[in-house]
């Protein structure tokens, strides 16, 4: 029994052996460092800059929502530049699932891409209708008003939309066609739209400090009052606050924080072109962080320039834009933001469309799921069938579902990849041996201007990938976990990280369902809810402590996360934390989903992964080719032994 158990176990947690010096790519390299800093900005900076900054600003934040914009980029960078590391290391497709394949295990991997997929899909589905919606108020509501008159689903639930949307469903077929046809059209049509968007920003920006007033960054309630006439004092403390700067406190700024982090979604979708980069190792960690400082600088921009046109509280949560336009004087300029907001919502459609097929590419070339969507376009140099198949389903989706329940959903699977990145971040770099290739001598090749450059893989260990086995056996003693016996990486130190690592997550979990659960009852000084956060908090703060401890990898590399392991450690907390602030419906959705997966993978990937048939290979002494482990300095089972 023990020993069945134990095999399930090495089987959900078998790490994809990564190859990076085998054959060369099935996809076109041909995306430049500026085509991934439009992607990125394109699929980030999105519709909710023309609407997020008033919602915000008018519900929660007052003209401090420049704070919130602040705090909000501050979280994402730490994201961003887990992922810039990791694009850094793995120059392959498949972005966060990828990453987790190749350090924290095979089910992790799963559950990774399985999340990612659907937050691709309800992602696109709900841009598409935004689109939709958008178009249709231009032109006064005629073909909503034509489709409910001729088309209406009344369907009780709220399961199905009110009428079929036809429109939506054209947009994303035709990129969907636009996406088959070749990765260079679909980034040329991206950075055409993305200089739109941005161009239209700028004027709103500059349009703003021009027309501005720098007294509505400090109304008083004087103010409020000849505006509107309210005299009640509930009235005026839900849509005034207290004036100022920050009208609603600094808990209104965490609060704002927290929904202007998501503002910043998106630029993962970098992270799946590694194998479609010209200079992949290098582009991809500079695409992610110009791209989160580009959008941090546009919405810093536009939610100043919104709050000093006009008041916080004359705000209109719909269009606010158009509005404050309309109060300065300029209300011609709605057809120009109109245009903007199109052009930022055709980049954001395109940027949830385009790493969705890539997800699905990569899990399906490893077996995870069926092996047909991992067939190429030999002409193209695209996964034809996944795109088809991943598009339709979208635009399925879009075309009859009501997504506004679901859209909480896209949540769960990218903060859950975001933590994960994270985590893998923080064991990769206390592991001794590199990633890259099999013996020292081995180099990374990259494309570079069309020409092979050689990358070296040494890792700068102190004792190289073959001289692992020299070092005496260490026996793991308490004194290790603060006083190590080297100053580079060794199987017992990084045996040691991982199993802080998975400690510290469990903890933060913890810490992260009390103060979301009962935050009212901690502010309010409840002795056994403090307490327990207080033990919680000296524990996470001890492993933090045991992991700084711990020898790090002088491995090269392009780019490295700094302040390890704090950084690393703070993202997973923000991310968690943000996971526990979700209905208890989503989660129920969230389950459904997960069981659904979880039969495709028992059924079928478990058994038909790559790595298991290596596995079986290896076991009857069949070598495999173009392989190498995963951490240099030892065998297969040693570093399965070291699992989380």
């Amino acid at each position: 029994m023990v020993d069945t158990i134990a095999s399930v176990g090495r089987m959900l947690l078998r790490r994809r052996v990564l190859d990076c010096s085998g054959e060369e790519t099935r996809f076109a390299r041909c995306l430049s460092t500026l085509d991934l800093v439009a992607l990125g900005v394109g699929s980030t900076l999105g519709a909710g800059v023309y609407v997020l900054a008033g919602e915000v600003a008018r519900e929660k934040a007052g003209p401090a929502i420049v704070l919130c914009f602040l705090v909000a980029a501050l979280s994402s960078m730490l994201a961003g530049l887990c992922y810039a590391e990791f694009g850094a290391r793995v120059p392959k497709t498949g972005s966060a699932y990828l990453y987790s394949y190749v350090t924290v295990g095979e089910i992790w991997a799963f559950i990774t891409g399985w999340n990612l997929i659907l937050s691709y899909v309800i992602g696109t589905a709900s841009v598409a209708r935004a689109w939709s919606s958008t178009f249709d108020n231009l032109i006064e509501q005629k073909i909503s008003s034509f489709f409910k008159s001729f088309m209406a689903m009344k369907v009780p639930g709220k399961v199905l939309a009110e009428y079929p949307d036809l429109f939506a469903l054209i947009l994303i077929l035709l990129l969907t066609g636009l996406l088959a046809f070749g990765v260079s059209e679909s980034a040329l049509v991206n950075k055409i739209f993305t200089a739109v968007n941005l161009v239209v920003l700028g004027f709103v920006i500059i349009s703003g400090f021009v027309k501005g007033n720098a007294e509505n960054w400090n109304l008083t309630i004087e103010n409020f009052i000849n505006d509107t006439n309210v005299t009640s004092p509930e009235q005026v403390e839900k849509s005034f606050g207290s004036g100022g700067f920050a009208p609603f406190g600094f808990s209104g700024v965490l609060s704002g924080a927290a929904t202007c982090f998501y503002a910043f979604v998106g630029f993962d979708c970098i992270a799946t072109t590694s194998e479609e980069a010209k200079n992949p190792m290098r582009s991809i960690p500079v695409g992610i962080v110009a791209s989160l400082l580009i959008c941090f600088f546009a919405y810093f921009g536009v939610s100043a320039a919104l709050t000093l046109m006009m008041p916080y509280y004359k705000l209109n949560t719909q269009s606010p834009l158009p509005e404050a336009f309309s109060y300065v004087g300029w209300a011609p300029a709605r057809y120009i933001v109109a245009v903007g907001s199109l052009c930022a919502l055709s980049t954001s459609l395109l940027g949830s469309m385009f790493p969705m097929p890539r997800v699905i590419y990569a899990m399906a070339e490893d077996g995870l799921l069926f092996r047909v969507l991992s067939r190429m376009n030999q002409r193209t140099k695209t996964p034809l069938l996944a795109t088809i198949v991943s598009g339709c389903v979208a635009a399925l989706m879009a075309f009859l579902f009501d997504l506004a329940a679901l859209v909480d959903l896209m949540s769960i699977g990218t903060l859950l990849a975001y933590s994960l990145v994270a985590v893998c971040v923080l064991i990769l770099r206390y592991q001794p041996g590199t990633l890259n290739s099999s013996s020292q001598s081995e180099k990374l090749v990259e494309l570079v201007g069309g020409e092979k450059v050689a990358v070296s893989g040494d890792s700068g260990d102190e004792y190289g990938p073959d001289s692992e086995d020299h070092i005496p056996r260490e026996k793991f003693s308490i004194r290790l976990l603060l006083v190590p016996s080297r100053d580079v990486p060794t199987k017992t130190s990084g045996t040691i990280v991982y199993a802080t690592t998975a400690v510290i997550s469990v903890l933060i979990t913890l810490l992260c369902v009390v103060l979301a659960v009962y935050l009212d009852e901690l502010m309010t000084g409840q002795p056994i809810l403090v307490t327990v956060c207080v033990i919680l908090a000296l524990l996470c703060f001890f492993c933090v402590i045991v992991i700084w401890r711990q020898p790090e990898s002088k491995e090269a590399l392009t780019f490295k996360v700094p302040l390890l392991p704090w950084l690393p450690l703070f993202s997973i907390f923000v991310n968690i934390y943000l996971m526990m602030q979700l209905d208890l419906a989503t989660w129920c959705r969230f389950a459904v989903w997960m069981c659904l997966g979880f039969m495709i993978y028992f059924l079928y990937g478990i058994r038909n992964s790559t790595e298991a048939l290596n596995s079986k290979q290896r076991k009857y002494g069949a070598q495999t080719k173009n392989k190498s482990p995963i951490y240099l300095g030892g065998d297969e089972s040693e570093v399965e032994a070291i699992s989380p």
